[in-house]
């Protein structure tokens, strides 16, 4: 038996052995009738909310044929220069940066 297994097993046989119980005395139930409420329909309301009103925002402000725009003239200005074969990733990479470009101008008109 290794020092350390030993030691584990020492262990093991004091916390066994001086096992105590602590009363509750509704302790627990006190604690938990105190904590605060986890479904906050408030909070829930609210985020409802401020999404529908920046989906609205977006669609009301231009967002959507902005975000179209910009997205055709990339692709317009990638078959001008030359290039014969388009790269998915390529487009992929430039779609995701378009779309947090169009988030971030929406997000700074609000």
């Amino acid at each position: 038996m290794t020092k350390i297994e030993n030691d584990e097993k020492l262990l093991k046989d004091f916390f066994t052995a001086n096992k105590q119980e602590i009363a509750d005395n509704g302790f627990s139930r006190r604690v938990m009738h105190r904590l605060p409420d986890r479904s906050n329909w408030l909070a829930r309301i609210w985020n409802a909310a401020v999404v529908v009103a920046g989906a609205v925002l977006f669609i009301w402000m231009g967002g959507l044929e902005a975000a179209w725009g910009t997205i055709r003239e990339v692709f317009i200005s990638m078959i001008n220069q030359g290039t014969a074969e388009l790269d998915p990733k390529s487009i992929i990479i430039a779609s995701v940066v378009l779309v947090f470009m169009a988030t971030r101008k929406v997000a700074s008109m609000a």
